[in-house]
């Protein structure tokens, strides 16, 4: 099968390695779409990386034994490799599950695990089933797309006498304002970049501020009548947004964060929680038990399409990658057979 590393800085390749074999329950999924997340970090970066991506939808193709799914089955691969027995794994929390699985060991082989690949292996339980009248472009925005802002407003239970503030409107921030309208709450939406900023209206937000506005706090107490947004959400991963964020939420609301962040974010217990009243809570993804929400959103939301900007196949794999680095670009879609 072909599959796609990086070699170097700045550049991408597509090469052929052996294609993976079910074993036990894991099967074989022939990938149709890849939807594209942070894997531009590590092309700008430099350095050889063999196993890139973590999303991607498609069709089964190779089973070993009886299992949840069936040759020709249409399904979402849900990411990570986790165990499927543990208190975490059985309540739905599979993404935290702290007893993974080593790929290479389990498998005998490191192929089928990366997700920008013509075919991946996984356990036939971490495969979502696809209704019919779901295209693999839309179901591809079941992960990362939608997949952590769905969470994150599960914890809140975001509704529609909310407003949001979610901070960083790259593909995860601006799915959190399809999600956000679809529950009718109120977005605020803050982005410094104007191709973002214009996407991020495309979708609904109520009102984007610039975070570099030096009047941004003030602007959005006067939006919120001077209580703050009872849900705030950190899709940004920077520090001064974190601050921004967690100063703007209203007393006993929720402070959720899905952007992976490098720098240490300060929480002084008494004034900043204990005075307020203020919530934190991590979010990564979503309770499996909650995929069908997810596809409600994708079934229903009038503005599921402009979520996606771009398709490309393997063959316009350099040119994904500096799409995807742009900052200009909602979802990237990959099609590992064009």
């Amino acid at each position: 099968m072909q599959k796609v590393i990086i070699s170097g800085e700045r550049q991408a390749e597509i090469v052929e390695v052996p294609d993976p074999q079910p074993i036990e329950d894991w099967v074989v999924v022939k990938i149709h779409v890849a939807p594209m997340c942070t894997e531009y970090k590590a092309w700008l970066a430099g350095g050889r990386h063999e196993s890139l991506g973590h999303e991607a939808v498609g069709e089964v193709v190779a089973i070993a034994q009886p299992c949840k799914v069936k040759i020709g089955d249409r399904v979402v691969v849900q990411p990570q490799w986790p165990c499927g027995r543990c208190r975490l794994c059985l309540a739905g929390d599979y993404i935290r599950c702290t007893n993974v699985h080593n790929f290479a060991q389990f498998t005998g082989s490191p192929h089928g695990q990366a997700t920008m690949a013509q075919y991946v292996l996984k356990p036939s339980w971490l495969l979502s089933p696809i209704p019919d009248e779901v295209s693999y472009h839309h179901a591809g925005l079941a992960i990362c797309a939608l997949g952590p802002t769905f969470g994150a407003y599960e914890i809140a239970q975001l509704g529609a006498f909310d407003t949001v503030l979610i901070a960083g409107m790259g593909p995860v921030g601006l799915g959190g304002v399809v999600n956000a309208k679809f529950r009718n709450a109120r977005v605020i939406a803050l982005e410094p970049l104007p191709w973002r900023q214009a996407k991020a209206r495309e979708l609904g937000a109520d009102s984007v501020l610039d975070p570099h506005d030096e009047t941004v706090f003030e602007q959005i107490m006067e939006i919120t009548h001077g209580e703050g947004a009872r849900c705030t959400v950190d899709c940004a991963g920077a520090l001064d947004a974190q601050r921004l964020l967690l100063k703007a939420t209203r007393f006993g609301g929720w402070m959720i964060f899905v952007a992976w962040a490098n720098e240490p974010l300060e929480i002084r217990g008494t004034p900043d929680l204990v005075q307020t009243g203020v919530k934190l809570a991590g979010a990564w993804h979503y309770n499996l038990n909650d995929y069908p929400g997810v596809l409600q959103v994708i079934r229903e939301s009038p503005v599921i399409d402009q979520l996606i900007s771009h398709v490309f196949g393997f063959s316009q794999i350099q040119e994904a990658f500096e799409t995807s680095a742009s900052h200009e670009s909602a979802k990237v879609m990959l099609e590992p057979w064009g």
